[in-house]
């Protein structure tokens, strides 16, 4: 089982605003598996040691590193944490406090020291959560099912959802001539059926509206048509095939990970596509410089980076001018993760992906609101 602590995309962008002199970011993999947590803690203090050595080379107060030592030897004996991990964990430091991410994406082991955090690790736990939705719908049943990467599927309790079709429009059932019961057909039963998904919309629609989550549509027809004609919550464009009815929602959960998978790809097919477009209105730009004045200045729109990728720097607070520098202190930071903490605060679509999902292959790709 995972355990995760996950960020919102709002607190990553205030993460960012955090300022201290010893800021320190580890990202590392870690595993579900308690008994085998023995090397991750060992893992760990390599990277803390090496945060530590950056930190006394530039002279930070010894009372300070000393207190951020302490925090780290804490976390390292605590065993109750060490039992509940997920696949990575993403830990924040300054002399003041320490804050943990159990993330369920598998990440690098990395360790960045400066004056801010390192974030664009937690964007990529953001952007590609696979936490989702599923409405399993038949005339016979609803339910919702709760689906993350941490836990057991799990239906959820919604107010005022009905049981079925008969208890969303209070049908009572005809009888033949045989004395059985009988359902409305033809253009009738289909009044049936979209009274029923007004009511189940009904119902979803206050337990939804806050949410980002996706929404997986596990239906047959014609109520899965009915449904997507009828609904204005976001619901994703494939649909989890055959009755639900009989399915657990572990196996609904299986069969909803295809779906999300072809999602989060639809999403960078989507950048792509429009990066190319915008190209010819001279919109787009893979150069850090740029892409740095952009961000500072509130002028992106959508922003594709490398998840792996750390280009040493500075940005000018004011002017977005970019200083680059030849490897990592305690000093400078992660240009393009600043760029992109910057770009997120402005409202901008920042997606964290794989250095091969970016056009051209670069550490970044951004479309701009305006020609450049």
């Amino acid at each position: 089982m995972y355990y995760l602590d996950m960020p919102s995309v709002e607190e990553v962008g205030n993460l960012n605003l955090l300022r201290s002199d010893a800021s320190i970011s580890i990202y590392l993999a870690t595993t579900p598996i308690s008994r085998e947590t023995e090397q991750t803690r060992v893992t760990l203090n390599n990277l803390i040691k090496k945060a530590i050595k950056q930190l006394e080379v530039a002279g930070i107060e010894k009372r300070r590193i000393q207190q951020l030592q302490q925090q780290f030897d804490d976390l390292l004996a605590d065993k109750g944490f060490w039992d509940y991990q997920a696949n990575s964990l993403a830990i924040l430091a300054t002399p003041e406090s320490l804050r943990t991410y159990r993330l369920a994406n598998k990440l690098q082991s990395i360790v960045e020291v400066s004056d801010r955090f390192h974030l664009k690790p937690l964007l990529r736990a953001v952007t590609f959560s696979h936490t989702a939705y599923i409405l399993a719908l038949s005339e016979n049943a609803v339910r919702l099912i709760q689906v993350s990467p941490d836990l057991p599927a799990k239906e959820v309790v919604v107010p005022n959802l009905p049981d079925n079709a008969a208890d969303a429009t209070n049908h009572v059932a005809d009888k033949d001539s045989s004395g059985k019961d009988h359902k409305p057909s033809g253009q009738a039963h289909h009044a049936y059926l979209a009274n029923y998904v007004r009511k189940i919309n009904a119902a979803l629609r206050p337990f939804t509206l806050h949410s980002h989550h996706p929404l997986v549509l596990a239906a047959t027809q014609p109520l899965d048509g009915i449904f997507r004609s009828l609904t204005r919550l976001q619901v994703l464009p494939s649909s989890i095939v055959g009755n639900p009815d009989h399915l657990s929602p572990a196996e609904l959960a299986t069969a909803a990970r295809p779906v999300l998978d072809a999602h989060y790809q639809s999403l960078i097919d989507d950048f792509q596509r429009l990066f190319t477009e915008r190209t010819g209105q001279k919109r787009t730009t893979n150069d850090i410089s740029d892409a740095a004045r952009l961000a500072t200045f509130g002028g992106i729109e959508r922003l594709l980076v490398d998840i792996d990728g750390v280009v040493q720097g500075y940005i000018d607070e004011e002017t977005g001018a970019v200083s680059f520098a030849g490897e990592g202190d305690a000093i400078n930071y992660g240009v393009v993760d600043e760029i992109s903490c910057r770009a997120l605060r402005t409202g901008a679509k920042v997606m964290a992906v794989r250095k091969a999902d970016i056009p051209g292959g670069h550490d970044l790709a951004a479309i701009a609101r305006y020609p450049i």
